[in-house]
């Protein structure tokens, strides 16, 4: 019996792209792959052989610090960056859903 796996390809965190498929994709070599992996800024999954496997939310984040790098930021300031945009990402998130509890606490 065939598995279906196509709804995989939905899901932003599935490992779909090889690192040359990803190094394609982004318009880098795949050294600035590996070199994000050795860095700890994207750590991509890896399959049954050892080879990175990434996702499209970890393409997402390539391309984002090739950005920063693009703009001269080192590597330990990027991921200082990516940090404080997730943290201020986070506490919008937050804001936003204290906002609605407020909003509903006061219809009652």
């Amino acid at each position: 019996m065939a598995v279906n796996n196509l709804d995989n390809l939905d899901d932003l965190d599935y490992p779909a792209f090889t690192t040359g498929q990803a190094a394609d994709l982004l318009g880098v070599q795949q050294a600035f792959l590996r070199s994000l992996d050795t860095g700890n800024l994207l750590r991509p999954q890896r399959s049954d052989g050892g080879h990175r496997r990434y996702s499209r939310r970890q393409l997402q984040l390539a391309a984002r610090i090739r950005v920063l790098f693009d703009d001269g930021h080192s590597l330990a300031a990027t991921a200082r960056i990516i940090g404080l945009e997730d943290d201020l990402a986070a506490a919008h998130d937050q804001i936003a859903e204290l906002r609605g509890q407020l909003g509903n606490d006061t219809n009652q």
